[in-house]
């Protein structure tokens, strides 16, 4: 999964060393898109793992040439599908830098990870949610050709609880 060039965007898979941008841009996207501060150890603590297993959650980071620098990120899940006999790709965790907005950066990350997903016969598809009043993100996904899924997402969510039993 080496780096792909798309315009004046550089897309590869993160690094450790993305740990910092990664972090801030996670943080950034729920207090802009859900109004949640995030707990710091937690965030740092999640993006760590992902980062050391890539099976778990996979990061790409999209940078401009120049000046350089990481400007957006998109992560994937996979879920099986039995239904289908595939597995299909989630984005989660998707921020582009407020000034790289609207210039083609996510299209870079989306075209980059599309093509990965395509290439592999086991994959069948792309998915993602977003935020219902999202409407820009919304038209920025219908243009790149993908369409609302029918469904709606429901949670049970057992945040601040211990892990030690």
């Amino acid at each position: 999964m080496s780096a792909i060039e798309h315009g004046p965007y550089h897309v590869r898979p993160a690094l450790p060393g993305d740990l910092d941008v990664i972090i801030d841009f996670n943080r950034r996207l729920a207090l802009e898109t859900e109004s949640k501060t995030l707990d710091e150890r937690t965030l740092e603590a999640g993006v760590e793992r992902a980062l050391a297993d890539p099976d778990r959650l996979r990061y790409w980071v999209a940078e401009r040439h120049a000046p350089s620098g990481v400007v957006g990120q998109a992560a994937v899940t996979r879920e099986w599908s039995d239904w289908r006999n595939g597995w299909v790709w989630w984005f989660q965790s998707v921020y582009i830098a407020e000034a790289e907005r609207g210039r083609g950066v996510f299209r870079a990350l989306f075209h980059h990870i599309r093509a990965l997903a395509w290439s592999d016969p086991d994959v069948i598809g792309l998915r993602l949610y977003v935020e219902e009043a999202n409407a820009r993100a919304q038209a920025v996904y219908e243009a790149l050709g993908m369409r609302p899924g029918g469904y709606q997402v429901y949670e049970d969510l057992w945040l601040g609880r211990s892990r030690d039993g």
